[in-house]
């Protein structure tokens, strides 16, 4: 879950087999003390498919979707990000070796984390260039890039163009959703 639609998407599809969770919030939902019962984990499973969600009870997967889940919170709903090695940050806040979440992402999810994070800073920058109320200079501050030349770098690297070809293009505003990168 990457957006609060897909919080309230989900909290409704839990009220469809009777449950009603404790606390949502982006990838993760607490049913309290309320074990669901095999029948309704089913049609739970079956539901969120249909819309585009899946149900993770392996311990690895939500480990991945937790990592996903911190690097899609600090790129796209923080408003400035302080320049910390994104390997410390992960660790710090999962409580494992960097070395081995890396190891584990890049087996299930075929990039390494660091691409995935490239890949969430440089949608938020063409979602910012498509607003076209912030600079460059100041899109690349808010995203934690040292520079503008090395923001645009990257952005060309990725997307073959660069920030400004990007800007005047007419689909310019046709980004991936977050669950597509």
């Amino acid at each position: 879950m990457v957006c609060d639609r897909c919080i309230l998407a989900v909290e409704n599809e839990l009220q469809k087999v009777g449950l009603t969770a404790k606390k949502i919030v982006l990838g993760e939902v607490d049913l309290g003390d309320k074990e669901p019962s095999p029948g309704q984990l089913q049609t739970l499973a079956t539901n969120l498919g249909k819309i585009g969600f899946e149900l993770l009870d392996d311990k690895k997967r939500r480990l991945i979707e937790h990592i996903k889940t911190i690097i899609i919170e600090q790129v796209h709903y923080q408003d400035h990000q302080e320049p910390v090695k994104l390997s410390v940050y992960l660790a710090e806040r999962l409580h494992y070796d960097y070395n081995y979440l890396s190891n584990l992402f890049s087996s299930i999810e075929g990039i390494t984390i660091e691409q995935f994070h490239i890949q969430q800073k440089i949608e938020k920058v063409k979602e910012l260039l498509a607003y076209d109320e912030l600079t460059l200079s100041e899109i690349a501050w808010q995203l934690g890039y040292s520079s503008v030349a090395y923001l645009s770098n990257q952005f060309k690297k990725v997307t073959g163009l660069t920030p400004s070809q990007f800007k005047q293009r007419k689909d310019s505003r046709q980004r991936k959703p977050l669950d597509k990168l």
